[in-house]
């Protein structure tokens, strides 16, 4: 059985890893300010998809390759930082008042399937799902089990916590009417996205 030490460390660490400024967390303040709280649930589900195929794939015995093949992670870190930038470039350039300003086209928020598979070139999410299982996994008779719980217990805290950053958005929508302040929160976060970079390069 685990004890209640095992799943108070688990929460708290699935809380902080959530909760800290990272690219996932940039992307849905920015798509909670321009789209709402609604629109941005298909972008948070399918973060909370990625996190737990990232997850189940570290508990695999996949993550290992990295370990393995340096190089593969070292690719990985650059394909996500190409696609991170074009990214940023989006939300920095993205049209005001939900319209496209040169050919008209409606904006539209990240779908589910868009966020899941980013977590997969996103080397902060590995990171974080090999480190949750190479510190919370079990072996012995109990891996399966505390396998589950992690994927759990991940799920029950990330999906509430990072919806704080969408909320946050969503609470400065008001403010954001006006179309040069929209704009001007654009480029801003799409700087913020850019220098998440900083993240993935230090690694």
């Amino acid at each position: 059985m685990m004890e209640l030490s095992f799943f108070l460390a688990l929460a708290i660490f699935s809380f902080v890893m959530s909760a800290t400024p990272d690219p996932n967390n940039i992307m849905l303040l920015a798509s909670g300010a321009q789209f709402g709280f609604r629109r941005t649930l298909p972008h948070m589900f399918g973060i909370g998809i990625g996190m737990a195929m990232l997850i189940s794939s570290a508990l695999l015995g996949l993550g290992a390759l990295f370990s393995l093949y340096p190089p593969l992670y070292s690719l990985l870190k650059w394909l996500g930082a190409g696609y991170l930038l074009w990214l940023a470039w989006k939300i920095a350039n993205a049209p005001v008042n939900g319209l496209s300003t040169d050919s008209g086209e409606k904006a539209a928020p990240m779908r589910w399937w868009q966020a899941a598979l980013f977590q997969f070139i996103n080397p902060k999410a590995w990171m974080m799902a090999i480190s949750c299982v190479g510190t919370f996994a079990v072996p012995g008779d109990l891996y399966v089990q505390s396998g589950l719980l992690i994927l759990i217990i991940f799920a029950c805290v990330n999906l509430p916590t990072i919806s704080l950053w969408a909320g946050l958005g969503v609470s400065i929508r008001g403010w954001l009417t006006d179309t040069t302040r929209q704009r001007a929160f654009n480029i801003m976060m799409g700087v913020a996205t850019a220098l998440t970079l900083l993240m993935i390069i230090q690694d």
